[in-house]
């Protein structure tokens, strides 16, 4: 794959094994779509993240207007996926936002990126919406990041 998306959720990966999954699957840039770049797991934070996907040669971009609001975080924590999605698509139609998604779609057009967030189940998390208006918008292939070993 020379250009699209991969869903790349970190839950349960360490930064190297992370990394190295990355590399395999031909990934040439992060798309983090977490509203705060911040995590309590070890390597995954903005400046330390960034600094590891450089020594791989990866290009990473925070895209902060896709970032999931805190407000609508619990409908995917508690199985209401319908109604956060729902809410989540109708920030979407913001235009910075939709400038954003913009962004990423060209992005991804030229090289294989990846949408970063923490949730490693894609169906729990808002980047499958991202991914789904990119897909339908740009008709890019899709992978996901498999579970590690």
């Amino acid at each position: 794959m020379s250009h699209g998306v991969v869903s790349a959720g970190y839950e349960g990966r360490t930064i190297e094994g992370f990394v190295d999954a990355l590399v395999s699957l031909g990934v040439g840039a992060v798309a983090d779509v977490r509203l705060n770049a911040i995590s309590r797991k070890a390597g995954f934070s903005k400046a330390r993240l960034r600094t590891a996907l450089a020594e791989a040669a990866i290009d990473y971009v925070h895209f902060r207007l896709l970032g999931n609001p805190k407000e609508n975080r619990e409908p995917f924590w508690t199985g209401r996926l319908q109604e956060g999605r729902d809410i989540y698509r109708e920030l979407l139609s913001g235009d910075d936002q939709a400038s954003a998604l913009t962004e990423l779609g060209e992005l991804a057009d030229q090289k294989v990126v990846a949408i970063l967030c923490f949730e490693q189940d894609h169906e729990r998390c808002h980047r499958q919406v991202v991914i789904d208006e990119l897909t339908s918008g740009w008709g890019l292939p899709v992978r996901h990041l498999p579970a590690e070993a």
